[in-house]
């Protein structure tokens, strides 16, 4: 996977450039995705497509640090926010599940 997939007047480009690209990419698109949605609530928000590029940006991106260049301080800056948007999916999915089993009982209890 170091083998120069291109040579652009001195940048060389291996697999393991385009998967850091890629991550860097989705990283980034996450804060698109946020501003539209942003505009779209007109108050600030946070959609779930947010934290997921979040984990899949960060874990390309540390796969390209981890095998591609084996750089410790891009690891460390890419491990810490896949952690973190990790832990918002679980207390967001949580969240849900609570709410849906609180629809559920209200629909099951009589009116008064």
């Amino acid at each position: 996977m170091d083998q120069a997939l291109f040579d652009f007047d001195h940048i060389v480009i291996t697999p393991w450039k385009l998967i850091g690209y890629l991550g860097t990419l989705l990283f980034t698109a996450r804060w698109f995705v946020q501003a539209w949605a942003t505009k779209r609530k007109r108050r600030t928000h946070l959609p779930m497509a947010f934290w997921w590029l979040s984990i899949v940006g960060s874990l390309l991106t540390l796969s390209y640090f981890i095998w591609g260049k084996n750089d410790s301080v891009g690891i460390l800056q890419n491990a810490f926010p896949a952690f973190v948007a990790v832990y918002n999916i679980i207390v967001e999915m949580r969240h849900r599940k609570e709410r849906a089993a609180e629809e559920a009982a209200a629909r099951q209890t009589p009116a008064a």
